[in-house]
């Protein structure tokens, strides 16, 4: 496996680019999301992880459609990072029209809006942890369009439809994988 998708060489390529901690944070919980899924899945670990990590590196610098992800992936490309993983990357996105052809990707999109949202969750707990947060409660939050609103909860059904589950599963799935990395998220 390449040195491209070594913790230490995503997680420097993700802080060159991503100063705030909130960025980081999500992209950490996204890590562990896809670490979790490729481990589910019988894929590497590794390579998927990079991918959760590396998936909004460029957002902070270019958070505005359609540049995020578009310069990030010309970025990737410069790096050396192949085709493959640049695609899966620009398919999280819905509106780059790259469509989500491997698990990998299926897997990003499913998780990377819902990484969010059980954040969230988890911050209005008393305690403000993860490990607090029950699916239960993050259904019927999604079901507040005022509680996190920026949070698209269409494609949190369409990322669980894609992968053929119920969206209660991969909640359960998130806060799982969360929960192990609950301390690196501030919670």
């Amino acid at each position: 496996m390449s040195d491209l998708y070594k913790r230490e060489v995503t997680l420097s390529l993700l802080h060159e680019f991503t100063q705030t901690e909130g960025l980081r944070r999500h992209a950490y919980a996204v890590e562990a999301a896809m670490a979790a899924a490729a481990e589910r899945t019988g894929n590497d670990t590794e390579y998927w992880s990079a991918i959760g990590l590396l998936h909004d590196f460029d957002y902070e610098q270019y958070p505005e459609a359609p540049d995020h992800p578009l310069k990030g992936a010309d970025i990737l490309r410069e790096r050396g990072y192949p085709e493959e993983f640049v695609r899966t990357i620009l398919s999280h996105a819905a509106y780059t029209g790259v469509p989500r052809e491997n698990d990998c990707a299926k897997w990003l999109f499913a998780v990377d809006e819902l990484c969010g949202f059980c954040m969230a969750c988890a911050m209005v707990q008393p305690d403000k942890k993860i490990a607090q947060v029950k699916v239960k409660s993050v259904r019927k939050k999604l079901k507040k369009k005022d509680f996190a609103a920026k949070v698209n909860r269409g494609e949190i059904s369409e990322g669980a439809a894609d992968l053929g589950l119920e969206p209660d599963e991969v909640i359960a799935h998130v806060l799982e994988a969360l929960t192990g990395v609950g301390r690196d998220l501030g919670l």
